[in-house]
């Protein structure tokens, strides 16, 4: 199971960091994402990181967002700097033994508003 924390209501340009603990799960074979949903919007894949600690993120957060792993506190992280108003949405992870596909697991979200 995945369970993800650390939302909350920030003013445009400041931080947060978001947590998600695996539990019940082998953490290191896991890649794993977060993604977002706004209100009225599609969800999308924010950032991802793989086994070996290979990253990815969408155009939109480059150099604002950074994704992490701690295998000692199976906990993957997103740390969100120089938040925008439009970074405004529900917060998920997920994780999926393979490399390619489908996410199996999903955290139950985080809410994240920035104000403008």
């Amino acid at each position: 199971q995945l369970q993800a924390s650390g939302g909350g209501l920030v003013q445009a340009g400041g931080s947060l960091r978001l947590s998600c603990l695996a539990s019940g799960l082998t953490f290191d074979s896991l890649n794993m994402a977060w993604y977002r949903q706004a209100p009225g919007k599609e969800r999308e894949l924010v950032a991802a990181i793989g086994t070996g600690g290979s990253t990815y993120y969408v155009d939109s957060v480059k150099g604002r967002f950074t994704i992490s792993r701690d295998s000692a506190k199976n906990t993957l992280y997103l740390q969100l700097n120089t938040l925008k108003f439009e970074d405004t949405a529900v917060y998920y992870c997920a994780a999926r033994r393979s490399r390619y596909g489908a996410y199996d697991y999903w955290g139950q979200g985080t809410q994240v508003t920035v104000s403008s």
